[in-house]
């Protein structure tokens, strides 16, 4: 449980160099202590985890449990030491992508987009007990991963992919997608017709659509807005419409 609450501190020594390997190696430490009695033993085992570590915050729970099993195993022989760089070379980044992907990029942006919801709504008591639900799911969430990597070790990152993230993630997009939609329409100014909102989420598809899939650049796309705005009364005049 020390190695578990330590996870928290992972990113306090952020450098450069390793980026969040002192993190890394302060959680593990009180695992080391415990596996290799001698110093010296656990003077080789620390130097593991120095070089270059970097994950999404949300795995370093799992990674340190399966870090501890794999430990348990390298000290009693069961398996070489240098599996261990292995299993980092080959989990932490992927990790990394996934959570980047899945955890912040669809996750925690239904979070964000529902808590948005509710508050435009006015259900303000609604978004604050949403918000104490995802985070306490999210602490669950560490601390099961934690046990599961500590218990199961190797076996845990060869069942993550049944777990099909990454297309759970795309699903969540889309849901993401038709909140915007919602919260759009919740936001949008009383007097206004519903095919001015229509057209509004309109351009923000085409917007979305022309930045993620044709590459043009969000600052070009800010400008042509810009430049809309600017010239909107001269259309309004020049057509005899009002927008």
């Amino acid at each position: 449980m020390s190695c578990f609450l330590r996870t928290y501190f992972v990113g306090a020594a952020f450098n450069t160099r390793g980026m969040q390997n002192v993190g890394l190696v302060f959680s593990m430490e009180p695992g080391l202590e415990v596996i290799y009695p001698d110093p010296a033993k656990r003077a080789v085992a620390r130097q593991r985890y120095l070089s270059h570590y970097n994950t999404h915050y949300f795995w370093t729970p799992l990674l340190v449990g399966v870090f501890l099993s794999l430990e348990d195993k390298i000290s009693k022989g069961l398996f070489p030491a240098n599996v261990l760089e292995s299993v980092k070379d080959t989990t932490v980044y992927t990790l990394s992508a996934i959570g980047d992907s899945v955890l912040t990029g669809s996750l925690l942006m239904f979070w964000s987009l529902t808590t948005a919801l509710f508050l435009a709504a006015g259900a303000g008591w609604a978004a604050l007990v949403w918000g104490l639900f995802w985070f306490v799911s999210l602490q669950l969430f560490k601390l099961s991963t934690f046990l599961m990597g500590y218990k199961e070790g190797l076996r845990l990152i060869s069942r993550l992919r049944q777990w099909n993230l990454i297309n759970w993630g795309r699903r969540l997009k889309v849901i993401n997608a038709l909140i915007l939609v919602l919260l759009l329409y919740l936001l949008w100014p009383e007097g206004k017709s519903s095919w001015q909102w229509l057209a509004g989420a309109v351009a923000l598809g085409l917007f979305a659509w022309l930045v993620s899939r044709r590459h043009v650049s969000r600052e070009i796309m800010v400008l042509v807005l810009l430049a809309f705005w600017w010239c909107l009364p001269w259309l309004q005049e020049s057509l005899g419409v009002a927008f």
